[in-house]
């Protein structure tokens, strides 16, 4: 039996709020024409959600076609700086995914982040060699719900899990068909009961009592 676990990466695996918030400023610095001060806060509370909500939010005081541009403007600049400086990871992550691997358990992200973004992060700190596939709303221009499946159909997965942070994440995976673990060490809450983590090293033994309940 292939057996896998699908992870959010803002809030579940690594912080970058405090990087994006830094590219986003350069970025628009750049832009005379765009009155505009992204701050650490804000990005914090925009994570997680797809990018044309994030643009909505963010930049909703411009037109539609505006906002579109200075978001694909703003996540080039952010695929850089993160490229360059990586982001915070999370307590025991690598030792966390290094035991799920020797474990049996195949590893996967799917995000709401733009094409890059997960590639950088892996590239930055190293980590490729633990995740066999990976797919985003840029990648696809589909809901996160889609993408978790995709990326199960396509690994041909018997059984899996969605690990995420937020109520999205929740629901998503909820209408993906996929049992769900709440990593409480992330941006948002879960309106819910459902099994959850507040720290990375939780997770083999939870999934395992999880695997072993079907």
């Amino acid at each position: 039996m292939k057996k896998g676990i699908l992870f959010d990466l803002d809030g579940t695996l690594w912080d970058s709020s405090e990087q994006v918030a830094v590219s986003w400023k350069e970025a628009l610095e750049q832009r005379p024409d765009v009155d505009k001060e992204i701050t650490v806060e804000m990005v914090q509370a925009v994570m997680g959600k797809s990018m044309y909500d994030i643009a909505d939010i963010l930049f909703g005081e411009y037109s539609l076609d505006v906002r579109r541009e200075l978001l694909v403007y703003c996540c080039q600049e952010e695929n850089e700086y993160i490229r360059r400086h990586g982001g915070s990871l999370l307590e025991g992550l690598e030792d966390t995914l290094q035991q799920l691997k020797e474990l049996g358990y195949h590893l996967y992200i799917v995000s709401n982040c733009q094409v890059g973004y997960i590639e950088a992060f892996l590239e930055y700190h190293r980590l490729g060699q633990y995740f066999d596939d990976f797919e985003s709303f840029g990648g696809t221009g589909k809901e996160k719900d889609h993408n978790i499946r995709l990326v199960a159909e396509r690994n041909h997965l018997d059984w899996a899990v969605y690990v995420g942070d937020t109520q999205g994440d929740y629901l998503s995976a909820t209408k993906a068909g996929m049992p769900f673990v709440h990593a409480r060490t992330g941006y948002g809450t879960v309106e819910a009961e459902t099994p959850f983590i507040r720290e990375l090293k939780e997770l083999p033994q939870l999934v395992e009592k999880l695997f072993q309940k079907e």
